[in-house]
């Protein structure tokens, strides 16, 4: 009989160390899955941006709407932007016909019978600055002989300087349309024939954002008060640091305001806030939530495409036609009927039930494998769908809150479309020397959107009073 080399492992270990393999391979297989899985995501169909989404990425004219049987291009009713003929055209010039089309024979202006016209809009020459001499006045009493001069009107402060127009079209021109100080500085040279120092265009901008905290502090105040408020956040570079960016906003009011942290919400909000399910917004006290349901059809579309799950399609499908029979009912002004919001509810909660069943009999996902030793680790992950249906489960009247309230919308665009331009000026730039500098551009650009949103004429409103402009708010 043999003896049993001492190297060769016993039958007990071995069986442990197949064990331990098959544990493992079982965990790097689940992350091949997941790799995998995230190979399939794109900007269509996750919270991934646009930008990384490539230049041949289909997902780049993806949408997440359903083809309608309405034709392309403007619909019937619609007023359209043609160009028209202005009735007071400021320059005319004639054209008359020298000779006859029939007999060759001269032919005079005095033999006009009728004529055609044609129009040209076009821009005007740039022209010199208009420069206004305001002269304070040394007038002598004849009583007593003292002299007395005339106080200069209030922002008249220099021998010389640029008027309130040029400020607002330099801060507009920087702040909204979001061109860096040199190539504004270039911009006014060839189209205004304006010469003007980058360091004076900064100085508008700083001295613009000082006017307007006041306004800003109001505009907070009317959101945190607003019945239905929007919030997002996004990183912002400030000082070569990752900060972050907080938008809060209606359909008629936009604040930001920059911060070190993330998870820094506003204070003192109340009603309804929508959001993403960020988790630190369930922290708020005192407000009601909304989700957004845009980032669910996403969500739910990777599922679709990805995962191949059945119960992400009927919940893709049954979110597009609630939100179809609420936008109806809003444009004509009732309220969805108690018995469809009922229907869409059963159906919404036999759509998570059978999604959880589908998950709950899947094999469990293997946990992760530390990277020291080969250990296994942590509790056993899972599945994304499986996430996405517990909170359908446990956030449903949130969901679907704009079924009952038509003030709430369908989803959290509003934030979203605010967020974009930041973003923007981060691609455009690529962020902020110092905190100041960060504020300022919130608080101006809070002012812009604001703005935009009530049909301010921009550059006349930033020349204008902000206080009078807070109380035209406040009066709203």
């Amino acid at each position: 009989m043999v003896a049993e080399s001492p190297d060769v492992p016993s039958r007990e270990e071995l069986i442990a160390l197949i064990q331990a393999q098959a544990a493992q391979i079982a965990a790097l297989m689940t992350r091949v899955a997941e790799l995998e899985r995230r190979l399939g995501l794109n900007s269509s169909n996750s919270g991934k941006p646009p930008s990384s989404d490539g230049l041949r990425n289909p997902a780049r004219v993806a949408s997440l709407r359903e083809r309608s049987a309405k034709k392309p291009g403007g619909q019937k009713g619609h007023a359209g932007e043609t160009l028209r003929q202005s009735s007071e055209p400021d320059a005319i010039v004639d054209h008359f016909p020298s000779i006859c089309s029939g007999c060759g024979g001269a032919l005079t202006p005095g033999m006009a019978l009728d004529h055609a016209a044609r129009q040209v809009h076009d821009l005007p020459e740039p022209r010199p600055l208009v420069v206004t001499e305001h002269r304070a006045h040394v007038c002598q009493c004849a009583g007593c002989g003292a002299r007395t001069r005339g106080t200069f009107p209030e922002g008249v402060n220099a021998p010389a300087q640029y008027g309130a127009r040029i400020a607002a079209f330099a801060v507009y021109l920087m702040h909204q349309q979001l061109l860096p100080q040199k190539r504004l500085v270039a911009l006014m040279i060839d189209l205004l024939g304006v010469r003007i120092a980058a360091a004076t265009i900064e100085g508008m901008s700083r001295a613009c954002a000082a006017r307007l905290k006041g306004f800003s502090e109001t505009v907070r105040g009317l959101v945190a008060d607003a019945p239905v408020k929007h919030m997002d956040e996004t990183g912002f570079r400030i000082g070569g640091k990752t900060q972050w960016l907080h938008v809060a906003c209606t359909i008629l009011l936009t604040f930001y305001r920059t911060c070190a942290k993330r998870g820094s919400l506003l204070a003192g909000m109340t009603g309804i806030v929508v959001h993403d399910h960020w988790k630190p917004y369930y922290t708020m006290t005192g407000v009601l939530h909304a989700l957004c349901n845009a980032h669910h059809l996403r969500e739910l579309k990777a599922l679709v495409e990805i995962e191949k799950e059945d119960w992400a399609r009927q919940m893709q499908r049954l979110l597009r036609r609630a939100c179809h029979a609420a936008n109806i009912a809003r444009e004509g002004g009732v309220p969805l009927k108690p018995g469809l919001v009922a229907c869409v509810e059963r159906r919404h909660d036999a759509i998570v039930a059978a999604g959880l069943a589908f998950h709950e009999a899947q094999p469990p996902l293997a946990r992760a494998v530390a990277k020291r030793g080969g250990k296994i680790r942590g509790r056993a992950p899972r599945r994304t769908g499986h996430n996405l249906l517990l909170r359908f489960l446990t956030r449903r009247d949130d969901t679907l809150r704009f079924l009952h309230d038509p003030a709430v919308p369908f989803s959290n665009n509003e934030a979203e479309r605010d967020v974009r331009m930041m973003k923007l000026r981060m691609k455009i730039s690529g962020g902020f020397r110092s905190l100041e500098g960060a504020a300022d551009f919130a608080t101006i650009r809070g002012f812009l959107s604001t703005a935009r949103k009530q049909g301010w004429n921009i550059i006349e409103a930033l020349r204008q009073n902000p206080d009078d402009l807070a109380k035209t708010l406040r009066a709203a």
